[in-house]
C-alpha cells in the first residue's frame, strides 16, 4: 500500500537518497528543505515524482504544513558539521535541536505515525573500548555532537510522553554518490546504499521498536591511511598523507556494534566498503566526464 512521506533534508546527500528509494518504491514523498545545505539538484531527476517545500524547521506554519497528511517522517536535516558548530554554537542548537522539537510537536498534533530520526555516532565520543555500542554512556565532543545527542532524546522523551513513535538511528561515516566533498584515526565507513537500507526498515519496523536507538554502520573499521591505500590503489595514483593534529572536536575511533540492528530491523550492510568506494569514484568520474 503507498502511503506519503515527508524527508526533512531530502535536498541532501543522505535525504535525497531516501527520497529516490521511496520513489522507487512506490511512496508519495513531500520533502522540506531550507536549502542552506542541500541542492536542489539532487533531486533533478526525481521532481515530477515529489512535492518540494523550501522552508524551515523553526517556522512552525511551514512545519505544520509539511506534516499534513503524511504517515511517517525521515528527520534528516541538520547542519552536519563539526566544525561549523565550534564557530556557531548557537545556530547548530537551533537547527539541530530547536528545529527536530518543533517537527516532533507538529507531527504527534498531526497524527503522523513514526519519525525515523538521523541520529549521529559524534553523541559517543571517545569511548575506552571499541566497537561502540547503545548502551555506552554518550561522551559527546562538540556542539554538534551534544544537538544530536539533545534531538535524540527529545525524540525518546516524546515517545514516551505523547505516543508518537519515534526510532534514532545512529550513523557512521557515511559516504557516497552525491556526496559533497570537503593517519591513524579509525571510521567505520557506511556506503549510502546501507543507510538507507537501515531507514527504510526502521519505518517498517513493529511498534516493539519505538524510542530505540540503533547503530546503523558497516561494523567495519577502516583507518585513514587505509582508506588513503585503497584510493590510490583504485585510481593508480600515489598520492601521499598530510599528518597534521586532530581536530577540536573530532573522535579518534568510530566502530559501531550492529548486533541490535540485526536483532530488531533485520538490518545488515548490503555494500561492503570496497564495492562503495568503487561506486562512488564511478560516479565521481562520470561527473569530470560529463
Amino acid at each position: 500500500m503507498s502511503r506519503t512521506y515527508l524527508v526533512t533534508g531530502g535536498a541532501g546527500f543522505i535525504g535525497s537518497h531516501i527520497v529516490s528509494a521511496l520513489v522507487e518504491r512506490g511512496d508519495a514523498v513531500r520533502v522540506l528543505d531550507n536549502l542552506s545545505t542541500g541542492r536542489r539538484e539532487n533531486l533533478e531527476e526525481l521532481a515530477a515524482d515529489i512535492e518540494f517545500v523550501e522552508g524551515d524547521l523553526l517556522d512552525k506554519d511551514v512545519v505544520a504544513a509539511a506534516v499534513r497528511n503524511v504517515h511517517g517522517i525521515f528527520h534528516e536535516a541538520a547542519l552536519a558539521s563539526v566544525p561549523r558548530s565550534v564557530e556557531q554554537p548557537l545556530d547548530t542548537h537551533a537547527a539541530c535541536v530547536t528545529g527536530t522539537v518543533n517537527l516532533l510537536d507538529q507531527a504527534r498534533q498531526a497524527g503522523v505515525s513514526r519519525v525515523v530520526y538521523a541520529a549521529s555516532s559524534s553523541s559517543y565520543g571517545n569511548q575506552p573500548h571499541s566497537p561502540k555500542r547503545e548502551a555506552d554512556l554518550p561522551a559527546p565532543l562538540s556542539p554538534y555532537a551534544a544537538s544530536k545527542l539533545a534531538a535524540e532524546y527529545y525524540c525518546q522523551a516524546f515517545s514516551h510522553t505523547y505516543g508518537i513513535e519515534t526510532v534514532a538511528i545512529r550513523y557512521f561515516n557515511v559516504f557516497g554518490p552525491g556526496q559533497d566533498p570537503d593517519g591513524s584515526q579509525s571510521r567505520d565507513f557506511t556506503f549510502v546504499a546501507n543507510v538507507v537500507h537501515g531507514n527504510l526498515l526502521a519505518m517498517d519496523a513493529a511498534s516493539s521498536v519505538s524510542g530505540r536507538v540503533m547503530n546503523v554502520a558497516n561494523g567495519r573499521a577502516t583507518s585513514l591511511l587505509e582508506l588513503l591505500q585503497a584510493l590510490n590503489k583504485m585510481l593508480g595514483t600515489n598520492i601521499e598523507p598530510i599528518l597534521a593534529p586532530p581536530r577540536i572536536g573530532d573522535v579518534r575511533e568510530s566502530l559501531a556494534d550492529i548486533t541490535l540492528a540485526t536483532q530488531l530491523l533485520g538490518y545488515e550492510p548490503i555494500v561492503g566498503f570496497e564495492e562503495g568506494l568503487r561506486r562512488s569514484i564511478a560516479y565521481y568520474r562520470s561527473l569530470i566526464a560529463s
